[in-house]
């Protein structure tokens, strides 16, 4: 099978078999070893100078442990959002009580920093910026670095989505000044769902002494004190445990430059390939367009559905499909996480093979 949806991505065997081994006493010395190896590889990728916390849940989790952790009801947060789990980060605050001021863009558009600062200028009592940072639902790439630059300037929280950028393109935390930030085990990590790790600064964690959405399980100052003895708070996934540690020694032996490039190349040929067949891609803008997954629209006359079925059913290919208002018009090729550019090769010479048929059927 030839999985190319943004997420849950493939694993290497030896990460599968890993997890596959015996389990242990989750709050003894063999256990707290691996989360001691595991936290320092979250360290080494987040570019965090303190300890990144892991928690047991998929990455709607660790945003909501983002929310949660940070602000209190009737907080006033500017949510930007660019698709579909820019939605989502914002319906979790609403969900929990924030005073919610919306920034949309038209999907496949980037977030505007200037935008964005205009914003937080026009209205004092904003007190944080929810982005994310890969909108994988249009495989567009926010400018993160550049936003947070805006609200690091107006002294405002910066709480952010990169599930599915953290690993695969650049994010370095403390470099580029942000707050809160949340990634997941089933995307560039190359292992199973079922961690979230989240990081927080400074401010973020001053902010946490003050907030007052209820949380529980997602309490971030429990799991930062149980961390401190190298346990979890709760009963944590052990075997995605055991799978990151050995993750983690595939990632070092390959560098987080090798990864980073890696992904740009087969983002870049994927782009190029597409549209040599005359599709377009749906980022309006192209220089945002993200490196972990392409999105691309079905052209006109076909039946993108029935394609994608072919491609599975036939060929073993499996191709992510349109989230919300581009279901059925646009389909998505992932390339993140444990991947050649040999699978995305066969991937796409199945796709320009069916689209041919189905033109012709046309």
């Amino acid at each position: 099978m030839n999985l190319r949806i943004p997420g849950p991505t493939p694993c290497p065997e030896e990460v599968l078999h890993a997890g596959a081994r015996q389990m242990m006493n989750h709050r003894g010395p063999e256990f707290a070893q691996i989360l001691r190896r595991v936290t320092d590889g979250l360290n080494w990728v987040f570019g965090a100078s303190s300890d990144v916390l892991s928690m047991t849940a998929s990455g709607t989790g660790g945003l909501e442990a983002a929310v949660v952790n940070t602000l209190s009801p009737g907080d006033r947060v500017l949510a930007v959002s660019i698709g579909s789990f820019g939605d989502r980060l914002r319906t979790i605050a609403s969900t929990y009580g924030a005073d919610v001021v919306s920034y949309a863009t038209e999907w496949g558009e980037a977030a505007d920093p200037a935008e964005i600062a205009r914003r937080l200028d026009e209205d004092p009592s904003i007190k944080a910026v929810l982005v994310t940072h890969n909108e994988t639902s249009t495989g567009v790439t926010n400018p993160l670095e550049a936003i947070a630059t805006e609200v690091r300037a107006r002294d405002r929280l910066i709480i952010v989505d990169a599930v599915s950028s953290m690993s695969s393109v650049p994010c370095p935390v403390e470099r580029w000044g942000l707050d809160v930030v949340v990634s997941g085990s089933q995307k560039g990590w190359m292992v199973p769902p079922g961690l979230v790790f989240v990081y927080m600064s400074e401010r973020a964690w001053a902010a946490n002494a003050r907030a007052k959405m209820p949380r529980f399980y997602f309490d971030a100052a429990k799991a930062r004190d149980s961390l401190a003895k190298l346990q979890n708070p709760w009963t944590p996934a052990m075997s995605i445990y055991y799978g990151m540690d050995r993750a983690f020694e595939l990632m070092r032996a390959e560098g987080l430059e090798g990864i980073f490039t890696r992904h740009e190349a087969v983002a870049g040929y994927t782009r190029e390939r597409v549209k040599s067949w005359g599709l377009k891609l749906v980022p309006t803008d192209e220089g945002f367009a993200s490196n972990t997954v392409t999105a691309v629209w079905w052209p006109e006359g076909v039946d993108g559905k029935s394609i994608s079925k072919r491609a599975r059913e036939e060929f073993g290919v499996v191709l992510g499909g349109g989230q919300g208002k581009l279901d059925g018009r646009i389909f998505r090729v992932g390339h993140l996480g444990w991947f050649t550019r040999e699978d995305i090769v066969a991937a796409l010479d199945v796709l320009e093979r069916l689209l041919q048929d189905a033109k012709a059927a046309v």
